[in-house]
Parts: C-alpha cells; sequence; structure tokens
C-alpha cells in the first residue's frame, strides 16, 4: 500500500505493499472501460429480465464479474504483481477469517433483522415459489426435501463449497478493485478517502442493474431506485474495507475473492426465510445489504478502518 507505511514488515510482505505510483489517467482509463463494458452487459440483461429470460440474464451478470479484471488489461497495467500465489501456510488464520466470517456476520444481521420484525420470517417456501415457481417447490416434495430442510441444506453449502465456487467468479472483480484501483486510489488520496472512493465506485458500478430490474432491493421500496442506489454504495464501501484488510495482510488477491465469494453465498440465505414482497423493509434486511441486517459488517469495517 503506497502511503500507509506503520504495518510491519513481517505481516505485509505482499507486492501490493510495494510503493504504487498514483496515475490519474490510468485511473480515468480504467473507470471509462470498466463501466461501459458493464453498463452495456447490464442494459443486456435488462432486456433479457424483461423478455422472461431470467436464467441467461443471471449467467451475463455472472460474466460481468470479470469486466474489472478485463478492464485492467485493457487501460495497459499490468495484473502480474497482485499476489497470485493463495500462500495458504502462512494465510491459514486470514483464510479461516475470509471463508466463515461472512456467515457469522450475515447470521448476526438476519437475528437483528428478525428481532425487529420476527412477522417477517417464513419457513413456508413462499420464497422458492417467487424465485423459481410453485414446481421447485413440488420438486423438494418429491424428494422428500422439506422446505426447512432445504434451507438447512443451502445453509451449509455456504460455508463449505460455495465460497470457492463463488471465489472463482469474484476473482474477476478483486483483481480490478483491489489488484489495481485500490491502491491507485489509496496512493492518490490516502488510506481512508482511498478505501471511501473505492467503496463508492464498486457500488455506482451496479447501479443500473439496481435501477432496471431491482437488484438486491426489489423495486417497491421508499425512493425507488435512488436510496437502493445509496445504500448499496454504503455496503460496498464496507465490504470494500474488509476485502482490503484481507488483502493488505495475505498478500493474496485469493483472500478477498474468497470472501466476496463466501459473501454472495451466505447473503441469499436470510431472503430464504422471509416473507414476499415485504415493500420498503427490504432495504433494512434480511440479507447483509440492508442498514439492519448490515449493521455487523459495517461495524466490523468501521473498527478494521479506524484501527488501520
Amino acid at each position: 500500500m503506497a502511503t500507509h507505511t506503520s504495518e510491519p514488515k513481517e505481516q505485509n510482505p505482499s507486492t501490493q505493499n510495494k510503493p504504487v505510483a498514483y496515475n490519474r489517467s490510468q485511473i480515468i482509463l480504467y473507470l471509462i472501460w470498466t463501466f461501459s463494458i458493464a453498463y452495456v452487459i447490464q442494459a443486456g440483461v435488462a432486456l433479457l429480465y424483461s423478455k422472461g429470460q431470467i436464467a441467461i440474464g443471471q449467467m451475463l451478470m455472472s460474466l460481468m464479474m470479470f469486466v474489472p479484471m478485463l478492464g485492467v488489461a485493457l487501460s495497459g497495467n499490468n495484473l502480474a504483481d497482485i499476489g497470485w500465489k493463495p500462500q495458504i501456510r502462512k494465510n491459514f488464520k486470514f483464510i479461516l477469517i475470509a471463508w466463515f466470517s461472512p456467515a457469522i456476520l450475515t447470521a448476526i444481521g438476519a437475528a437483528l433483522y428478525y428481532l425487529v420484525f420476527p412477522g417477517h420470517f417464513d419457513l413456508s417456501g413462499n420464497y422458492l415459489i417467487q424465485a423459481a415457481g410453485s414446481e421447485a417447490l413440488e420438486t423438494l416434495k418429491e424428494q422428500g426435501i422439506s422446505y426447512p430442510r432445504y434451507v438447512l441444506l443451502a445453509s451449509f453449502s455456504c460455508i463449505t463449497y460455495a465460497p470457492l465456487i463463488n471465489m472463482l467468479f469474484a476473482l474477476g472483480e478483486e483483481a480490478g478493485w483491489r489488484g489495481f484501483l485500490y491502491p491507485q486510489l489509496k496512493a492518490g488520496h490516502g488510506r481512508k478517502n482511498g478505501l471511501l472512493f473505492g467503496g463508492i465506485i464498486w457500488g455506482m458500478w451496479h447501479w443500473p442493474l439496481i435501477w432496471l430490474i431491482g437488484y438486491e432491493y426489489g423495486s417497491e421500496y421508499f425512493g425507488y431506485p435512488v436510496t437502493g442506489m445509496l445504500l448499496f454504495c454504503i455496503i460496498t464501501i464496507a465490504l470494500g474495507v474488509f476485502c482490503d484488510w484481507l488483502y493488505e495482510r495475505s498478500g493474496s488477491i485469493w483472500l478477498p475473492a474468497l470472501f466476496h465469494g463466501a459473501f454472495n453465498a451466505a447473503a441469499t440465505i436470510p431472503l430464504t426465510m422471509c416473507k414476499v414482497d415485504i415493500g420498503s423493509a427490504r432495504l433494512l434486511g434480511p440479507p447483509p445489504n440492508g442498514l439492519i441486517a448490515g449493521l455487523p459488517l459495517i461495524v466490523a469495517a468501521l473498527v478494521l478502518l479506524l484501527r488501520g
């Protein structure tokens, strides 16, 4: 990290902690590529959703996660020195944090949300019906799987293999955000401002989806879509702090990718236990991108930010 050198060298022997030469023109070129390609893809996703081709649209969103990595290459920057070795033995403690802390933070946040809105807790299977149709719930019944058991199986996957699968897609974003953009922003604006600006940029990168298809929050909430856009930036700031902390400590781009993948896996679980069509309450939870359910993540990120 370029402007923060107080960490002991033995904790941060990684390549990204070498001095970074701030280059404003490179950042602008990177953002032009990364945003223009992603926004075109998101317009395509919205078109697919409008035609009912949701599965294809979701596949396209998954592929979009590689755009930040592509943006680094297209803007003429180097991906070679961002820490491709996982260094498992050295980073074992941080691997555990990256793997399991998203599930823990998500569970605490969901518990807070359901304490405030106990009437929203629902294990009837209506969420699955809305997401995949009534046939999906019938298929579970034919297989002898009750909906509560389905939720337990999904929860088990989010702390076992799902983070690893999601990590492969999250790597595309992490190589761009944490590997290139965040070091540049921290070099030019200082650590705290760099993390703040990086999180806002990361959130804005998702804005067309929030507006066009109700990404993350639906469309039946107060101030749609602006409140959802602003709230999502708060969450991406917090996520960015956590991912950057793991990157700094581990020296490996795989660690923030693992955290990112684990977060994406865990974030869907609280929704499987929630009533559908909760309106503006969706801005509060129950997934960790809501204001109440996201409090554990936000507080943890604030502690990391203030501790440096």
